[in-house]
């Protein structure tokens, strides 16, 4: 992260006279913890990770009332690993995916691991490295709603968000196992979209809708041709459901990333009850276009053999990258004294060829120290089947590979979150 940037918007906050009547937060969050995990082979089994219940952050919002029902707000927030100061990462586990390169182990050794590599890269989370990776925002909030543009959550993800038991943190988090089995590659939810207008409703009663467009080079890792999406929700009377629907498309406009998204939770007493669909489906990946660029230069190379051997790589990639499948998560909190205990099962059901589903147990702990700091433990323990690798990740980061298709990923996380 940029240090001087990031002290000159801290400045600009207080200083410039245009944000002279405007209220100006700055907020965040610093979480981090340890973790041991045994995902075999030369993986390290105990980590020191950054974001495990929540994504470490550091933010500015801002509102101006303008009188009438109309205000003019902003949030910038960026992302920030406790365990390096920087601001993007990478798997959490070192084990290689083997999911996106099958069928193509014939190519030679040095080939293969190249397409390899470019399919399983060091950093996959902030990739660009942008300052406020994590939302980046200004709207206009008006009597009849609010509208937003900027980088921010899509509206299938906030209902997916809502229904989630481990609030899409720790070992436990609904998205663990969601996507597909290329990892953070092949995700089964786009979090995020760049390049988007968003419109807001809010009523008395409790109901709420969102509707977002995405431009050019939008959607989850912004590279769609255009990105769509919109939710429904009711938060009242212990309720907290929704259903949301995305749609991305690929670089030329492919029917690319679609989800719809249904679930909630209902509070009563200390319990507080989960559950949650959620059905996805990638046919024409975004990836795909993308890891053809980045490997021309190396079928180049390869002189006559080069042009085959890329048809090749593509018919592969394509079938590799495909996903479709459905995902169901059950769970629940209770409280106790002046923490409370976490519990949900997931269940990725795999509709491809492939059939590797995979089952998500966890079971966790979340102790109040004070207002703003808490203290947790998460037990997690993933059973893959066929193809599938999954392993246990953190809200920061995914978990990345267990050593060998269809082995089971196990362990334990503990962490304190402090919210500022």
């Amino acid at each position: 992260m940029n240090t001087k940037l990031l002290v000159g918007v801290i400045a600009a906050c207080f200083a410039a006279p245009a944000l002279a009547q405007s209220s100006v937060v700055i907020y965040g969050i610093a979480d981090a913890g340890l973790m041991y995990v045994d995902n075999g082979g030369k993986d390290s089994k105990v980590k020191l990770v950054s974001g495990i219940a929540d994504g470490s952050r550091l933010g500015f919002k801002g509102t101006e009332d303008m009188g009438g029902g109309y205000k003019a707000i902003f949030n910038l927030e960026a992302r920030v690993e406790i365990d390096t100061g920087n601001n993007k990462t990478g798997n959490l586990s070192s084990n290689q995916g083997f999911a996106l390169t099958r069928g193509l182990e014939r190519l030679p050794a040095p080939l293969l691991a190249g397409v390899r590599g470019a399919l399983q890269p060091a950093v996959n989370v902030n990739t660009s490295g942008a300052l406020f990776d994590r939302t980046s925002m200004v709207g206009l909030v008006t009597p009849v709603g609010a509208i937003l543009a900027g980088r921010m959550y899509t509206p299938g993800y906030e209902v997916f968000n809502n229904a989630d038991v481990f609030e899409s943190g720790t070992g436990g988090g609904w998205g663990g196992i969601v996507g597909g089995t290329g990892g953070l590659l092949t995700a089964g939810m786009a979090i995020r979209s760049d390049k988007s207008l968003q419109y807001r409703i809010e009523t008395p009663n409790g109901f709420g809708a969102a509707l977002m467009y995405g431009a050019e080079k939008s959607g989850y890792v912004g590279l769609d041709k255009r990105s769509w999406g919109g939710n429904v929700r009711y938060k009242a009377n212990g309720w907290n459901v929704g259903l949301g629907h995305n749609h991305g498309t690929d670089q030329v406009g492919n029917r690319g990333l679609v989800t719809t998204t249904l679930g909630g939770s209902y509070e009563t007493g200390d319990a507080k009850l989960f559950a949650g669909y959620h059905k996805q489906k990638n046919e024409n990946s975004v990836i795909i276009r993308l890891a053809g660029e980045q490997l021309a230069p190396v079928f180049a190379s390869l002189g006559a053999a080069g042009p085959g051997i890329a048809r090749m790589v593509n018919a592969a990639l394509v079938r590799n990258f495909y996903l479709d499948a459905v995902s169901y998560q059950l769970g629940a909190h209770y409280k106790i004294g002046a923490g409370r205990v976490m519990a949900s099962v997931v269940r990725q059901d795999d509709k491809t060829a492939s059939n590797s589903d995979a089952t998500q147990f966890a079971l966790g702990y979340d102790h109040n120290l004070s207002k703003r700091t808490d203290i947790y433990t998460v037990l997690a323990y993933i059973k893959n089947t066929n193809q599938g690798q999954y392993a246990i990740g953190a809200a920061s980061a995914s978990g990345g590979f267990t050593e060998k298709a269809g082995d089971a990923s196990r362990g334990i996380q503990m962490g304190i979150r402090h919210r500022f």
